[in-house]
């Protein structure tokens, strides 16, 4: 329920490796994860797929300087700048990685291989042309900040005008899960070298859509009408349209400082 999307790690240890901060062979294992193998399609000069490694390489010598998120649902394609095909593959995944200083973008396709019982997931990566302007509908670190901060008031009352199962044993139990794994030490969503706000941005949105789907999931014990789960849903909407956004400026803040200079 709480993973991060696959263009998120992409994003942020694709940033740390433009910067610096980490290897091409630790930024792969980050962004691999759990997955049996990533490759790229469609990257300039190549024919065929190649490893991400070497995707990453080649982009950055074509102009990359740092990556954003998207993360477009049908009527709010946040993230995004065009043009109309990367935009309608990003809107199919629910997610794509947009570069900067160069026009190129990456969108993910997943595959279910292996026999039954060993199903692992692979990754193929379609490289397309994107437009430079600025992205769609994506705050500030700042902006974030505060959205976020009302959001959480407006959701924790949405539970309980609602009478929502927000503050029972099994929402109380599922939120002290979700603390306990953010906290440990295995946890690492940002790369080394994000600021500190955008990490702390990232944990609060988070935890907004930790709210958002556990009153989706758990709030039908007061929503006994067919109006009243349309009040639930309208209540929670914006509230879960704020998280998204700014989940998505938190990976951006790498570029974000890169445009302050």
């Amino acid at each position: 329920m709480f993973s991060e999307p696959r263009s998120g790690r992409l994003v942020a240890w694709g940033n740390a490796l433009l910067a610096g901060n980490v290897s091409p062979d630790d930024a792969q294992l980050a962004i691999v994860g759990d997955d049996a193998v990533h490759r790229v399609a469609g990257l300039p000069g190549e024919s065929a797929p190649v490893g991400l490694t070497l995707a990453l390489g080649r982009l950055r010598t074509l102009g990359v300087a740092g990556w954003r998120l998207a993360l477009p649902v049908a009527g709010h394609p946040l993230g995004l700048s065009g043009p109309a095909e990367f935009n309608a593959r990003a809107l199919d995944a629910e997610e794509a990685v947009v570069g900067f200083g160069a026009p190129y973008g990456l969108v993910p396709q997943v595959y279910e291989a292996g026999p039954a019982g060993d199903v692992h997931a692979e990754v193929l990566w379609h490289c397309l042309s994107v437009r430079e302007a600025p992205p769609a509908d994506v705050p500030s670190l700042g902006e974030a900040e505060r959205e976020l901060a009302e959001a959480l008031r407006d959701a924790t009352a949405v539970l309980t005008r609602l009478d929502v199962a927000g503050s029972g044993p099994r929402a109380a139990a599922a939120i002290d899960a979700y603390r306990a794994r953010a906290e440990g030490p295995d946890e690492e969503v940002l790369a080394p070298g994000y600021p500190p706000r955008a990490v702390r941005v990232l944990e609060l949105a988070r935890r907004v859509a930790l709210l958002v789907a556990l009153a989706y999931e758990n709030g039908d014990g007061g929503a006994v009408s067919a109006s009243e789960i349309s009040a639930r849903g309208e209540a929670l909407r914006p509230v879960e349209r704020v998280a998204r956004r700014a989940r998505v400026a938190a990976y951006n803040a790498y570029v974000e400082l890169r445009e302050r200079g």
